[in-house]
């Protein structure tokens, strides 16, 4: 089982494929996991794109289904995953990658992008959540509910009172579009990114397709392209197309091509 490690986080991690690095990040909320790939997903990205890339996936720090532990940071909950994430790209000997993120992937993803923009080379947002006006407290409640008890009954030195301010500063404090960026942060990023919008309540499709069209490098795959399900192959290819279109390798072809035309 490979772990990354330190101090007292501790992240389990998997790896398959080889090629330009692309992080993978589970959807599942704060108990997204690795093993989630297979059985909450509409597709498993590890398996889709490993003939072409080295795929990394990891068990959210506190995701009460995985292996992966870690203090509860109050103060800072977005960027202490997001220390996450990059610590174990640092343990790797990663410096640029590819992202691909499905639901709490999205805040994820734009936390990275604001964090290590010189780092993350193109994005894919699959049914990225995001702020609900109409549902404010979605999250909050969803997670008290269903994430603070069993991670309190795993670990007694963590509170109820202690994971409500977590998820109150994660969610409430931040109550709009995608919680980690503003509209600004998301104007001015160059960074290639590639939505494909979703319409249930944690995933709204009115915050994807707006995040999509203030990037200035964005593209929108189909929608709806879950349902019906034969439309999901066509949604990958758009993803691996989007991907291989965006490797620094590949895009050094391009110019080469574009200079000598």
């Amino acid at each position: 089982m490979p772990l990354y490690e330190r101090g007292n986080v501790h992240i389990h991690y998997e790896e398959a494929g080889s090629g330009f690095p692309l992080l993978v990040i589970p959807g599942g909320g704060l108990n997204s996991t690795i093993a989630g790939l297979d059985g909450n997903h509409p597709f498993n990205a590890m398996k889709e794109f490993k003939d072409r890339h080295r795929c990394i996936a990891a068990d959210l720090r506190n995701a009460n289904p995985g292996q992966s532990s870690g203090p509860l940071e109050v103060d800072r909950p977005w960027d202490a995953y997001t220390d996450d994430h990059l610590g174990l790209m640092d343990h790797l000997g990663i410096r640029e990658f590819m992202v691909l993120g499905y639901c709490i992937g999205g805040p994820f993803i734009w936390n990275l992008l604001k964090r290590a923009p010189d780092r993350v080379v193109a994005a894919v947002l699959t049914q990225p959540s995001g702020h609900r006006p109409e549902l404010p407290d979605q999250f909050y409640e969803n997670n008290m509910k269903g994430w603070g008890p069993a991670l309190c009954a795993r670990r007694p030195d963590i509170t109820m009172e202690q994971v409500s301010l977590f998820l109150s500063n994660m969610y409430r404090a931040r109550a709009d579009f995608v919680f980690t960026v503003t509209r600004d942060f998301v104007r001015a990023c160059r960074t290639p990114i590639l939505v494909l919008p979703d319409d249930i309540p944690p995933h709204p499709f009115a915050v994807a397709m707006e995040s999509a069209m203030l990037a200035p490098n964005a593209q929108v795959s189909l929608y709806p392209w879950k349902d019906p399900k034969d439309r999901i192959p066509l949604a990958v290819r758009h993803i691996r197309t989007f991907l291989r279109a965006n490797e620094p390798a590949a895009a050094a072809v391009g110019q080469r091509a574009a200079a000598a035309d």
